[in-house]
């Protein structure tokens, strides 16, 4: 449930975005809305197959979607389509951080403390069983959210980074770069090597982050 709320936000926001920069396809296939019936309807499978299955792979579940838009748009308003790419991690940058702090709120009054050593999703210490389980849950939400922001800003198609990338480049450029990060083969070679160059990514920023939940505390 959590991953169906984290991936339909960020694909939500991408659609408000393309709307208030004037492209209308995202709207009118239903994806500006916080109802994910529209985006599961949109990519079934990874919306509801795939995190069944990283799961079972993984110990913890990850999605995917897709928020429509029209090339001809992106081509001629770069920037514009550049801040539509930019709206999904950073609706899930907005998630990471209210859960950060209802974690440091919670640590403020004594509910919360930090582990000797963290794992994905396990990041909040508690005695009381009950609020131990909204401490798991906002501990998923932080690392869930950590995670999909900095993998979609890999600049590498089809994530958002590659399109953050039309910021700085012209029409012309743009409409040629676009015919090629659009092709399904170079989607497919630019997911593979994101998977490969993530952990060198995360294993950094990860302790770095969960440490700053924490006053005080450092994880090496």
């Amino acid at each position: 449930m959590l991953c169906i709320m984290s991936v339909t936000l960020h694909e939500a926001a991408h659609a408000w975005v393309a709307l208030l920069g004037g492209d209308r396809t995202a709207h009118e296939g239903g994806q500006v809305s916080l109802n994910p019936i529209p985006h599961i309807r949109r990519e079934p499978v990874g919306m509801l197959v795939f995190p069944i299955v990283t799961v079972f792979i993984t110990g913890w579940p990850m999605g995917f979607a897709s928020a429509p838009f029209d090339p001809h748009w992106a081509i001629k308003h770069p920037k514009r389509a550049a801040r539509m790419a930019a709206a999904g991690p950073l609706a899930n940058l907005l998630l990471m951080v209210i859960a950060g702090l209802l974690i440091r709120w919670g640590v403020a009054r004594g509910v919360y403390f930090p582990l000797d050593e963290i794992e994905f999703g396990k990041i909040v210490g508690c005695q009381s069983h009950f609020l131990a389980g909204v401490g798991f849950v906002l501990g998923m939400c932080f690392c869930m959210n950590m995670v999909m922001f900095l993998f979609n800003l890999l600049p590498l198609p089809p994530l958002d980074g590659s399109g953050i990338m039309i910021m700085f480049m012209n029409e012309e450029t743009a409409e040629k770069y676009l015919a090629i990060v659009h092709q399904p083969a170079i989607g497919l070679i630019g997911i593979l090597i994101a998977w490969k160059l993530f952990s060198l990514v995360l294993a950094p920023i990860f302790p770095f982050a969960v440490g700053l939940l924490y006053p005080g505390v450092s994880y090496g």
